[in-house]
Protein backbone atom coordinates (compact mmCIF):
# COMPACT_ATOMS: atom_id res chain seq x y z
CA UNK A 1 0.00 0.00 0.00
CA UNK A 2 1.90 2.86 -1.37
CA UNK A 3 1.56 6.23 0.98
CA UNK A 4 -1.12 8.31 -0.73
CA UNK A 5 -3.44 4.84 -0.22
CA UNK A 6 -2.74 4.33 3.69
CA UNK A 7 -3.52 8.45 3.85
CA UNK A 8 -6.57 7.97 2.15
CA UNK A 9 -7.81 5.26 4.49
CA UNK A 10 -6.99 6.79 7.38
CA UNK A 11 -8.96 9.59 5.88
CA UNK A 12 -11.84 7.45 5.00
CA UNK A 13 -11.56 5.80 8.80
CA UNK A 14 -11.97 9.29 10.10
CA UNK A 15 -14.85 10.20 8.23
CA UNK A 16 -15.93 6.54 9.27
CA UNK A 17 -16.35 7.38 12.89
CA UNK A 18 -18.20 10.97 12.06
CA UNK A 19 -20.61 8.99 10.75
CA UNK A 20 -20.57 6.51 13.32
CA UNK A 21 -21.56 9.67 15.29
CA UNK A 22 -23.91 11.22 13.21
CA UNK A 23 -26.01 7.51 13.04
CA UNK A 24 -25.41 7.08 16.41
CA UNK A 25 -27.01 10.51 17.19
CA UNK A 26 -29.68 10.30 14.64
CA UNK A 27 -30.85 6.60 15.72
CA UNK A 28 -31.16 8.27 19.56
CA UNK A 29 -32.82 11.45 18.46
CA UNK A 30 -35.72 8.94 16.52
CA UNK A 31 -36.03 6.96 19.59
CA UNK A 32 -36.63 10.00 21.47
CA UNK A 33 -39.28 11.35 19.87
CA UNK A 34 -40.69 8.13 19.52
CA UNK A 35 -40.74 7.68 23.50
CA UNK A 36 -41.78 11.37 24.16
CA UNK A 37 -44.89 10.73 21.81
CA UNK A 38 -45.66 7.43 23.69
CA UNK A 39 -45.09 9.48 26.70
CA UNK A 40 -47.37 11.66 26.08
CA UNK A 41 -50.50 10.46 24.89
CA UNK A 42 -50.87 6.81 26.58
CA UNK A 43 -52.72 6.11 29.65
CA UNK A 44 -49.65 7.16 32.55
CA UNK A 45 -47.14 8.17 30.58
CA UNK A 46 -45.80 4.40 30.40
CA UNK A 47 -43.98 3.66 27.11
CA UNK A 48 -45.66 0.85 24.63
CA UNK A 49 -49.02 0.80 26.89
CA UNK A 50 -51.40 0.16 24.93
CA UNK A 51 -52.65 -2.39 26.56
CA UNK A 52 -53.96 0.06 28.97
CA UNK A 53 -56.05 2.62 26.07
CA UNK A 54 -60.10 1.99 26.25
CA UNK A 55 -60.83 -0.48 23.12
CA UNK A 56 -62.44 2.20 20.61
CA UNK A 57 -58.97 3.95 21.16
CA UNK A 58 -57.09 0.22 20.35
CA UNK A 59 -58.92 0.54 16.93
CA UNK A 60 -59.05 3.65 15.98
CA UNK A 61 -55.27 4.90 17.03
CA UNK A 62 -53.50 3.09 14.31
CA UNK A 63 -56.61 3.34 11.68
CA UNK A 64 -56.85 6.89 12.15
CA UNK A 65 -53.14 7.76 12.32
CA UNK A 66 -52.53 4.98 9.25
CA UNK A 67 -55.31 7.79 7.43
CA UNK A 68 -53.94 10.90 8.25
CA UNK A 69 -50.09 9.63 7.65
CA UNK A 70 -51.69 7.79 4.08
CA UNK A 71 -53.09 11.45 3.29
CA UNK A 72 -49.89 13.15 3.55
CA UNK A 73 -47.89 10.30 1.77
CA UNK A 74 -50.97 11.08 -1.14
CA UNK A 75 -49.50 14.38 -1.47
CA UNK A 76 -45.52 13.82 -1.63
CA UNK A 77 -43.89 13.34 -4.68
CA UNK A 78 -43.10 9.74 -5.64
CA UNK A 79 -39.64 10.16 -5.25
CA UNK A 80 -40.31 10.98 -1.58
CA UNK A 81 -41.71 8.18 -0.35
CA UNK A 82 -39.11 5.70 -0.67
CA UNK A 83 -37.50 5.29 2.70
CA UNK A 84 -36.75 2.21 4.57
CA UNK A 85 -33.91 -0.94 4.12
CA UNK A 86 -35.68 -1.69 0.80
CA UNK A 87 -34.35 1.97 -0.57
CA UNK A 88 -30.82 1.89 0.97
CA UNK A 89 -30.67 -1.81 -0.74
CA UNK A 90 -31.61 -0.40 -4.35
CA UNK A 91 -28.97 2.55 -3.75
CA UNK A 92 -26.43 0.29 -3.17
CA UNK A 93 -27.07 -2.50 -5.61
CA UNK A 94 -26.77 0.86 -8.66
CA UNK A 95 -23.56 1.44 -10.01
CA UNK A 96 -22.25 4.79 -8.93
CA UNK A 97 -22.80 7.02 -5.89
CA UNK A 98 -25.87 5.89 -3.64
CA UNK A 99 -28.11 8.51 -3.33
CA UNK A 100 -30.34 8.77 0.01
CA UNK A 101 -31.39 12.49 -0.22
CA UNK A 102 -31.60 14.69 2.96
CA UNK A 103 -35.37 15.08 2.22
CA UNK A 104 -36.36 11.10 2.35
CA UNK A 105 -34.63 10.62 5.28
CA UNK A 106 -36.64 13.72 7.22
CA UNK A 107 -39.97 12.08 5.56
CA UNK A 108 -38.90 8.70 7.31
CA UNK A 109 -37.72 10.53 10.78
CA UNK A 110 -41.28 11.92 11.04
CA UNK A 111 -43.39 9.19 9.51
CA UNK A 112 -41.90 6.15 10.81
CA UNK A 113 -41.94 8.15 14.46
CA UNK A 114 -45.86 8.72 13.76
CA UNK A 115 -46.59 5.33 12.34
CA UNK A 116 -44.89 3.56 15.49
CA UNK A 117 -46.90 6.49 18.25
CA UNK A 118 -49.75 5.62 16.50
CA UNK A 119 -49.35 1.78 17.28
CA UNK A 120 -48.53 0.04 13.77
CA UNK A 121 -47.07 -2.97 14.03
CA UNK A 122 -43.43 -2.10 13.03
CA UNK A 123 -40.26 -1.17 14.48
CA UNK A 124 -37.67 1.81 14.85
CA UNK A 125 -35.26 -0.34 13.53
CA UNK A 126 -35.46 -0.10 9.74
CA UNK A 127 -35.99 3.31 9.75
CA UNK A 128 -33.09 3.44 11.69
CA UNK A 129 -30.75 1.63 9.36
CA UNK A 130 -32.18 4.59 6.70
CA UNK A 131 -31.71 7.51 8.67
CA UNK A 132 -27.99 6.05 9.62
CA UNK A 133 -27.12 5.01 6.22
CA UNK A 134 -28.22 8.59 4.82
CA UNK A 135 -26.13 10.15 7.26
CA UNK A 136 -23.52 8.24 5.85
CA UNK A 137 -24.74 9.54 2.38
CA UNK A 138 -24.24 12.86 3.35
CA UNK A 139 -21.04 12.86 5.33
CA UNK A 140 -19.76 11.44 2.11
CA UNK A 141 -21.22 13.80 -0.58
CA UNK A 142 -18.03 15.57 -1.51
CA UNK A 143 -15.94 12.23 -1.70
CA UNK A 144 -15.97 9.73 -4.58
CA UNK A 145 -18.33 7.54 -5.52
CA UNK A 146 -16.86 4.21 -3.58
CA UNK A 147 -15.89 5.96 -0.84
CA UNK A 148 -19.97 7.60 -0.24
CA UNK A 149 -20.80 3.92 -0.91
CA UNK A 150 -18.33 3.06 2.24
CA UNK A 151 -19.66 5.52 4.34
CA UNK A 152 -23.42 5.15 3.10
CA UNK A 153 -22.92 1.41 4.44
CA UNK A 154 -20.75 2.71 7.73
CA UNK A 155 -23.58 4.70 8.76
CA UNK A 156 -26.05 1.51 8.23
CA UNK A 157 -23.50 -0.61 10.43
CA UNK A 158 -23.80 2.58 13.26
CA UNK A 159 -27.78 2.41 13.10
CA UNK A 160 -27.91 -1.00 13.89
CA UNK A 161 -25.04 -0.92 16.59
CA UNK A 162 -26.72 2.20 18.43
CA UNK A 163 -29.85 0.44 18.27
CA UNK A 164 -29.38 -2.74 19.95
CA UNK A 165 -25.63 -1.82 21.11
CA UNK A 166 -24.59 -4.96 18.88
CA UNK A 167 -21.02 -3.24 17.24
CA UNK A 168 -20.26 -6.47 16.03
CA UNK A 169 -23.56 -7.65 14.58
CA UNK A 170 -24.06 -4.17 12.93
CA UNK A 171 -20.62 -4.58 10.56
CA UNK A 172 -22.17 -8.33 9.62
CA UNK A 173 -25.47 -7.02 8.87
CA UNK A 174 -24.43 -4.99 6.19
CA UNK A 175 -22.39 -8.19 4.52
CA UNK A 176 -25.26 -10.33 4.97
CA UNK A 177 -28.70 -8.38 4.25
CA UNK A 178 -27.21 -5.33 2.62
CA UNK A 179 -24.93 -7.09 0.53
CA UNK A 180 -22.13 -5.31 0.67
CA UNK A 181 -18.96 -7.38 -0.34
CA UNK A 182 -16.28 -7.76 2.50
CA UNK A 183 -12.81 -5.98 1.54
CA UNK A 184 -10.38 -4.80 4.28
CA UNK A 185 -9.96 -1.17 3.53
CA UNK A 186 -13.57 -0.70 3.17
CA UNK A 187 -14.57 -2.18 6.22
CA UNK A 188 -12.06 -0.44 8.87
CA UNK A 189 -14.43 2.46 8.21
CA UNK A 190 -17.59 0.08 8.75
CA UNK A 191 -16.03 -0.80 11.49
CA UNK A 192 -14.77 2.38 13.29
CA UNK A 193 -18.49 3.70 12.47
CA UNK A 194 -19.96 0.50 14.05
CA UNK A 195 -18.13 1.03 17.13
CA UNK A 196 -18.44 4.62 17.29
CA UNK A 197 -22.59 4.30 17.05
CA UNK A 198 -22.52 2.10 19.85
CA UNK A 199 -20.35 4.54 22.00
CA UNK A 200 -22.77 7.01 21.13
CA UNK A 201 -25.52 4.83 22.59
CA UNK A 202 -23.62 3.67 25.35
CA UNK A 203 -23.08 7.30 26.46
CA UNK A 204 -26.94 7.76 26.73
CA UNK A 205 -28.35 3.99 28.47
CA UNK A 206 -25.08 2.38 29.49
CA UNK A 207 -23.37 -1.00 28.54
CA UNK A 208 -26.13 -2.64 29.68
CA UNK A 209 -27.80 -5.28 26.97
CA UNK A 210 -30.85 -3.58 25.28
CA UNK A 211 -33.30 -6.48 26.74
CA UNK A 212 -33.28 -7.84 30.81
CA UNK A 213 -33.06 -11.24 30.77
CA UNK A 214 -33.75 -12.81 34.49
CA UNK A 215 -32.87 -16.45 34.34
CA UNK A 216 -29.61 -18.10 33.56
CA UNK A 217 -29.27 -19.09 29.56
CA UNK A 218 -28.06 -22.36 29.78
CA UNK A 219 -28.91 -26.45 28.41
CA UNK A 220 -30.13 -28.60 30.82
CA UNK A 221 -29.05 -31.40 29.35
CA UNK A 222 -28.12 -32.15 25.43
CA UNK A 223 -31.14 -33.82 24.82
CA UNK A 224 -32.59 -30.75 24.61
CA UNK A 225 -30.75 -29.80 20.98
CA UNK A 226 -33.43 -32.21 19.35
CA UNK A 227 -35.99 -29.85 21.05
CA UNK A 228 -33.83 -26.50 19.55
CA UNK A 229 -34.25 -27.97 16.13
CA UNK A 230 -37.86 -28.73 16.64
CA UNK A 231 -38.15 -24.70 17.92
CA UNK A 232 -35.93 -23.64 14.39
CA UNK A 233 -38.05 -26.04 12.60
CA UNK A 234 -41.31 -24.65 13.88
CA UNK A 235 -39.69 -20.82 13.53
CA UNK A 236 -38.55 -21.31 10.07
CA UNK A 237 -41.89 -22.34 9.05
CA UNK A 238 -43.29 -19.35 10.52
CA UNK A 239 -40.32 -16.76 8.81
CA UNK A 240 -41.97 -18.75 5.35
CA UNK A 241 -45.33 -17.13 6.51
CA UNK A 242 -43.95 -14.11 7.64
CA UNK A 243 -42.33 -13.57 4.10
CA UNK A 244 -44.96 -14.86 2.15
CA UNK A 245 -48.13 -12.81 3.64
CA UNK A 246 -45.57 -9.70 3.06
CA UNK A 247 -44.98 -10.36 -0.46
CA UNK A 248 -48.68 -11.45 -1.30
CA UNK A 249 -50.26 -8.17 0.16
CA UNK A 250 -47.52 -6.02 -0.92
CA UNK A 251 -47.98 -7.47 -4.73
CA UNK A 252 -52.34 -7.48 -4.20
CA UNK A 253 -52.20 -3.93 -2.83
CA UNK A 254 -48.96 -1.62 -5.08
CA UNK A 255 -51.44 0.07 -7.25
CA UNK A 256 -53.26 1.27 -3.71
CA UNK A 257 -53.07 5.00 -2.58
CA UNK A 258 -50.94 5.47 0.71
CA UNK A 259 -54.07 6.66 2.32
CA UNK A 260 -55.88 3.38 1.60
CA UNK A 261 -53.07 1.69 2.26
CA UNK A 262 -52.34 3.15 5.92
CA UNK A 263 -55.69 3.06 7.02
CA UNK A 264 -56.15 -0.76 6.01
CA UNK A 265 -52.99 -2.06 7.67
CA UNK A 266 -53.74 0.05 10.85
CA UNK A 267 -57.62 -1.37 10.81
CA UNK A 268 -56.26 -4.59 10.77
CA UNK A 269 -53.30 -4.03 13.22
CA UNK A 270 -56.48 -2.61 15.36
CA UNK A 271 -58.72 -5.66 15.36
CA UNK A 272 -56.12 -7.99 16.00
CA UNK A 273 -55.32 -5.43 18.86
CA UNK A 274 -58.88 -5.50 20.25
CA UNK A 275 -57.78 -9.45 21.31
CA UNK A 276 -53.94 -8.52 21.79
CA UNK A 277 -53.34 -4.83 22.57
CA UNK A 278 -49.50 -6.64 22.86
CA UNK A 279 -49.05 -6.19 19.39
CA UNK A 280 -50.11 -2.49 19.21
CA UNK A 281 -46.26 -0.26 18.35
CA UNK A 282 -43.12 -1.86 18.81
CA UNK A 283 -43.98 -4.28 21.37
CA UNK A 284 -40.13 -4.21 22.96
CA UNK A 285 -42.30 -4.08 26.89
CA UNK A 286 -44.11 -6.80 25.96
CA UNK A 287 -40.55 -8.35 24.60
CA UNK A 288 -39.55 -7.96 28.19
CA UNK A 289 -41.93 -9.81 29.30
CA UNK A 290 -41.48 -12.34 27.48
CA UNK A 291 -38.22 -12.94 28.15
CA UNK A 292 -38.65 -12.64 31.96
CA UNK A 293 -41.77 -15.54 31.77
CA UNK A 294 -44.37 -13.31 32.44
CA UNK A 295 -46.69 -14.09 30.41
CA UNK A 296 -48.88 -17.48 29.40
CA UNK A 297 -49.55 -19.62 27.00
CA UNK A 298 -52.37 -18.28 25.56
CA UNK A 299 -51.28 -14.66 25.03
CA UNK A 300 -47.89 -16.42 23.90
CA UNK A 301 -49.49 -17.97 20.68
CA UNK A 302 -52.02 -15.22 20.10
CA UNK A 303 -49.33 -12.73 20.28
CA UNK A 304 -46.95 -14.93 17.91
CA UNK A 305 -49.75 -14.64 15.10
CA UNK A 306 -51.31 -11.20 15.53
CA UNK A 307 -47.80 -9.87 15.51
CA UNK A 308 -46.99 -11.73 12.33
CA UNK A 309 -50.22 -11.09 10.74
CA UNK A 310 -50.18 -7.22 11.48
CA UNK A 311 -46.12 -6.78 10.85
CA UNK A 312 -46.23 -9.14 7.71
CA UNK A 313 -49.46 -6.68 6.05
CA UNK A 314 -48.12 -3.69 7.42
CA UNK A 315 -44.86 -4.04 5.60
CA UNK A 316 -46.37 -4.86 2.57
CA UNK A 317 -48.88 -2.29 2.40
CA UNK A 318 -45.86 0.10 2.76
CA UNK A 319 -46.11 1.72 6.17
CA UNK A 320 -42.78 3.49 6.99
CA UNK A 321 -41.79 1.21 9.91
CA UNK A 322 -39.35 -1.86 9.91
CA UNK A 323 -39.92 -5.40 10.81
CA UNK A 324 -36.59 -6.23 12.46
CA UNK A 325 -38.17 -5.77 16.15
CA UNK A 326 -41.36 -7.49 15.19
CA UNK A 327 -39.41 -10.71 14.02
CA UNK A 328 -38.08 -11.04 17.69
CA UNK A 329 -41.22 -10.53 19.39
CA UNK A 330 -42.77 -13.11 17.42
CA UNK A 331 -40.07 -15.44 17.77
CA UNK A 332 -39.43 -14.77 21.53
CA UNK A 333 -42.82 -15.65 22.40
CA UNK A 334 -42.77 -19.46 19.92
CA UNK A 335 -39.83 -20.00 22.33
CA UNK A 336 -41.02 -18.65 25.22
CA UNK A 337 -44.02 -20.92 24.34
CA UNK A 338 -41.78 -23.85 23.90
CA UNK A 339 -40.31 -22.98 27.17
CA UNK A 340 -43.17 -23.08 29.38
CA UNK A 341 -44.38 -26.05 28.21
CA UNK A 342 -41.27 -27.97 28.75
CA UNK A 343 -41.40 -26.22 32.05
CA UNK A 344 -44.75 -27.43 32.22
CA UNK A 345 -43.94 -30.91 32.01
CA UNK A 346 -41.10 -30.85 34.91
CA UNK A 347 -38.28 -31.89 32.51
CA UNK A 348 -34.64 -31.12 33.28
CA UNK A 349 -34.02 -28.40 31.05
CA UNK A 350 -32.95 -24.88 30.25
CA UNK A 351 -35.51 -22.05 31.13
CA UNK A 352 -38.34 -20.29 29.48
CA UNK A 353 -36.21 -17.36 29.08
CA UNK A 354 -33.52 -19.30 27.64
CA UNK A 355 -35.67 -20.95 24.98
CA UNK A 356 -37.62 -17.28 24.33
CA UNK A 357 -34.08 -15.82 23.57
CA UNK A 358 -33.13 -18.56 21.59
CA UNK A 359 -36.14 -18.31 19.56
CA UNK A 360 -35.85 -14.24 18.81
CA UNK A 361 -32.77 -14.74 17.08
CA UNK A 362 -33.60 -17.44 14.88
CA UNK A 363 -36.63 -15.88 13.89
CA UNK A 364 -35.09 -13.04 12.89
CA UNK A 365 -32.19 -14.32 11.36
CA UNK A 366 -34.67 -16.69 9.52
CA UNK A 367 -36.72 -13.51 8.06
CA UNK A 368 -33.18 -11.79 7.24
CA UNK A 369 -31.11 -14.68 6.32
CA UNK A 370 -28.33 -13.29 8.41
CA UNK A 371 -27.34 -16.30 10.58
CA UNK A 372 -24.32 -15.14 11.25
CA UNK A 373 -25.18 -11.64 12.39
CA UNK A 374 -27.89 -13.13 14.23
CA UNK A 375 -25.89 -14.94 16.08
CA UNK A 376 -23.05 -12.40 16.79
CA UNK A 377 -26.17 -10.43 17.84
CA UNK A 378 -27.00 -12.93 20.36
CA UNK A 379 -23.83 -13.34 22.35
CA UNK A 380 -23.96 -9.38 22.24
CA UNK A 381 -27.39 -9.18 23.51
CA UNK A 382 -26.86 -11.94 26.42
CA UNK A 383 -23.11 -11.67 27.16
CA UNK A 384 -23.22 -15.49 27.59
CA UNK A 385 -20.48 -17.25 25.40
CA UNK A 386 -22.35 -20.54 27.10
CA UNK A 387 -25.96 -19.68 24.52
CA UNK A 388 -24.03 -19.84 21.11
CA UNK A 389 -23.83 -23.62 21.04
CA UNK A 390 -27.67 -24.39 21.45
CA UNK A 391 -28.24 -20.85 19.54
CA UNK A 392 -26.90 -22.06 16.45
CA UNK A 393 -28.50 -25.32 16.42
CA UNK A 394 -32.46 -23.56 16.30
CA UNK A 395 -30.44 -20.89 13.52
CA UNK A 396 -29.58 -23.36 11.22
CA UNK A 397 -32.45 -25.12 11.37
CA UNK A 398 -34.52 -22.12 10.87
CA UNK A 399 -32.40 -20.97 8.08
CA UNK A 400 -32.23 -24.22 6.18
CA UNK A 401 -36.46 -24.20 5.55
CA UNK A 402 -36.43 -20.68 5.31
CA UNK A 403 -33.61 -21.24 2.40
CA UNK A 404 -34.84 -24.38 1.17
CA UNK A 405 -38.96 -22.91 0.94
CA UNK A 406 -37.78 -19.74 -0.20
CA UNK A 407 -34.96 -19.22 -1.54
CA UNK A 408 -31.81 -17.70 0.06
CA UNK A 409 -32.88 -13.75 -0.01
CA UNK A 410 -34.17 -12.03 2.75
CA UNK A 411 -37.69 -10.54 3.00
CA UNK A 412 -35.96 -7.27 1.81
CA UNK A 413 -35.03 -8.67 -1.64
CA UNK A 414 -38.19 -10.17 -2.14
CA UNK A 415 -39.89 -6.63 -2.19
CA UNK A 416 -36.64 -5.05 -3.57
CA UNK A 417 -38.00 -7.19 -6.49
CA UNK A 418 -41.49 -6.76 -6.49
CA UNK A 419 -40.79 -2.83 -6.52
CA UNK A 420 -38.04 -2.49 -8.97
CA UNK A 421 -39.25 -5.41 -11.40
CA UNK A 422 -36.64 -5.32 -14.03
CA UNK A 423 -33.75 -5.55 -11.35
Amino acid sequence: MNASMRTDLIRLTFLGALVGVAAGAVVLAFRWLIEAGQMRFLPDGSLGNYEALPHWAILALPAGGGLVLGLIFDRLPQHLRAVGIVHIIQQLRHTGRPDLPLANAVVQFLAGSFAIVCGHSVDREGPGVHLGAAAGTQVGRKSEDAETFTLTASGAAAAIAAAFNTPLAGVVFVIEVLGVRYRVDRFIPIITASVTGALVSRAAYGATPSFSIGSELNMGSLYELGLLALLGFVIGLMAVAFTTLTERASSFTCEWRPSIAFTTAGLLTGLIGLAYPQILGISYDTLDGILNAHLTGGVLIGLALGKLIATAVSIGLRVPGGLIGPSLVIGGAMGGLLGSNIQYLALNTGSESFYATIGMIAMMSAVLRAPLAAMLGLLELTAEPNIIFPGMTAVVCADLVARQMLGKESVFEHLRRLTNPND
